[in-house]
């Protein structure tokens, strides 16, 4: 897509990642084998933006395989661009209480079903632009997109969950690597990722089992905090450069 992005890995994996991606922009961490999964680095990651007083930064998983925009119901692989980036970024700089916002999974949004442009006050994953002066930090080992949008939510702030732009993410364990020992292997049917949730917002947390293995369910309807909108002058119609091109 051509847009601009930083790889940031741990020091045991510098070399095999600047073998294979010698364009790209590397960063190296200054610890490795933490035993926490992503945690360190996520936070690490959010060091970088507070120093290069970005406002806010995005943090995206390794495995998305493209981005979507999403017109009349119909998915379309963005192919070049940063523009579904900046319509985001655009739209949340606009409201003084956004604390996270980001792009859905693709793979939630079908063709049957209505879609609105984005929803509000809900759990926001993989794809997630962050308030740098949020007063949290990425914590725990399971389940930290759910618990950071749940602390934000809890308190006052909103979170925005874009349909409108869309990430193609592979499912959870079908590519090897990443958190895929440390996280996820070592678990009875992912029942830790649940309870460890349960135990830290008992009060919207269930665990549940569903389709062979636990799930967390939580419940996101007390979460009725309004957007604030700046005292901005509305904006004119934009596309940010996007077209829609025939195949």
């Amino acid at each position: 897509m051509g847009v601009p992005f930083r790889i940031v890995v741990e020091p045991q994996e510098y070399e095999e990642y600047r073998e294979r991606h010698p364009e790209a922009n590397i960063v190296k961490t200054p610890f490795s084998n933490l035993g926490q999964g992503s945690i360190p680095v996520r936070n690490f990651v959010w060091d970088i933006a507070l120093e290069e007083n970005s406002g806010r930064h995005w943090i995206i998983d390794d495995n998305m395989e493209h981005f979507n925009r999403l017109h009349k119901n119909e998915k379309f692989i963005v192919k070049d661009g940063d523009a579904i980036f900046r319509a985001a970024e655009t739209f949340t700089d606009r409201y003084e209480n956004i604390g996270l916002s980001g792009m859905n999974y693709a793979s939630f949004c079908k063709k049957t079903d209505p879609m609105s442009p984005f929803n509000f006050n809900t759990r926001i994953y993989s794809c997630i632009l962050i308030d740098n002066s949020l007063p949290f930090r990425w914590r725990g080992k399971y389940n930290e997109d759910t618990d950071l949008s749940l602390r934000v939510l809890k308190s006052g702030l909103c979170t925005v969950l874009f349909n409108a732009f869309l990430c193609g993410k592979v499912t959870t364990q079908r590519m090897k690597g990443g958190n895929t020992e440390d996280v996820y292997g070592d678990t009875n049917k992912r029942l830790e990722f649940a309870k460890s949730l349960e135990e830290q917002h008992p009060d919207v947390v269930k665990v549940v089992w569903k389709w062979n293995r636990w799930h967390h369910q939580v419940d996101y309807k007390g979460f009725t905090q309004k957007l604030i909108r700046k005292d901005l002058e509305p904006l004119e119609r934009n596309e940010f450069g996007m077209v829609l091109v025939d195949k």
